[in-house]
């Protein structure tokens, strides 16, 4: 069995909002935000941690500017103090075991790591090398997206569960940058992931409902491929809308930082034949459980070395992107 782990423990912490002690920036309605006027590092205090840790479940997607101070160690060492790291990835281990560094963009849309049973639940990225035009991401809340569906659609959503695995075609998902590398393409799969995850997620510290979904899904349980197909492009059209989510450019200095269990997220590959680069830190999560309370199921492959499962704990002065995201729901801010 494997072991739960607390996050790191934080001292007992007066603070009625996080916009107490940061400047928020909110960029989109149900999902975005800039933090200015904050030095990461591992040697932030304990309030302003908690409201990092709140300001990125209520906006989901979040940019830290003037973080040129920043390394790879230190970029691990501050990402620690919102929770456990993973390793790297669970198969891409020979660029590191702590960062991973990511050449292109992945331009497909997609949850990260959602092939394994524990979905990390936060990631840290951080350009290294920026093209001169070019390369932003985009981000996009499942959170609004399920609340969002019609009835109908929604309750269908609630009793869905989906295959995600890391065998999948490259070639219809990604066109640039690792995609394209025969070597990494093979160590990424070199061990096979299958893990069949309820379709609607219950988001662990904030009782939101989210979509579970993204380019790793292979199939729906108990549908044919074609049905599949239809009803994967269905949903991730609902997430995909433009309205439902958030575009950055990268600066010098720009860390970004996202709910993954909340979001999906796209790198546009519009630099042409420059060269992009990001570090990425992801943090260990929970195990999801959907709407009618079944846990994600682990069908192939042994994610315990790749990280550990996580204990949520609670949020200090945690609120909604919008009221929408709650809309049709008990969640533990409107009961």
């Amino acid at each position: 069995m494997t072991a739960l782990v607390e996050s790191p423990a934080a001292a007992s912490v007066s603070l009625s909002r996080p916009t107490d002690l940061l400047t928020v920036t909110k960029l989109g309605e149900h999902l975005g935000a800039r933090v200015d006027g904050v030095r990461l590092s591992a040697d932030l205090d304990a309030a302003t941690v908690e409201a990092i840790r709140s300001v990125i479940a209520t906006h989901k997607a979040v940019i830290f500017t003037g973080q040129q101070h920043l390394d790879d160690d230190a970029q691990y060492a501050f990402a620690a103090l919102l929770g456990t790291p993973t390793k790297a990835h669970p198969t891409v281990l020979s660029r590191g075991e702590d960062l991973l560094p990511l050449e292109g963009a992945a331009n497909s849309w997609h949850t990260d790591v959602t092939f394994v049973d524990r979905i990390p639940k936060i990631s840290v990225l951080r350009p290294t090398v920026r093209p001169s035009y070019g390369g932003a991401t985009m981000w996009a809340s499942t959170v609004s997206a399920y609340a969002a569906l019609p009835l109908p659609l929604r309750a269908l959503a609630d009793q869905l569960r989906a295959v995600h695995s890391n065998d999948y075609d490259y070639a219809e998902h990604l066109t640039v940058g690792d995609s394209s590398d025969a070597a990494y393409r093979a160590e990424f799969s070199k061990t096979v992931f299958r893990t069949e995850h309820p379709v609607v997620r219950v988001h662990p510290e904030t009782g939101e409902r989210a979509l579970t979904l993204g380019h790793f899904v292979q199939s729906f349980s108990g549908f044919k491929t074609s049905e599949t197909a239809d009803l994967l492009r269905l949903l991730q059209a609902r997430i995909e809308r433009p309205d439902n989510t958030f575009r950055w450019n990268w600066n010098d200095g720009d860390v970004a930082i996202w709910d993954n269990r909340s979001t999906q997220h796209y790198g546009v590959a519009d630099f042409g034949n420059q060269f992009r680069r990001v570090n990425r830190v992801t943090l260990a999560g929970d195990v999801p459980v959907g709407v009618d309370g079944r846990r994600s199921a682990s069908l192939e492959g042994d994610a315990t070395s790749y990280s550990v499962i996580e204990s949520p704990r609670p949020l200090v002065g945690w609120e909604p992107a919008s009221e929408a995201s709650v809309t049709g729901y008990a969640s533990p801010h409107n009961l």
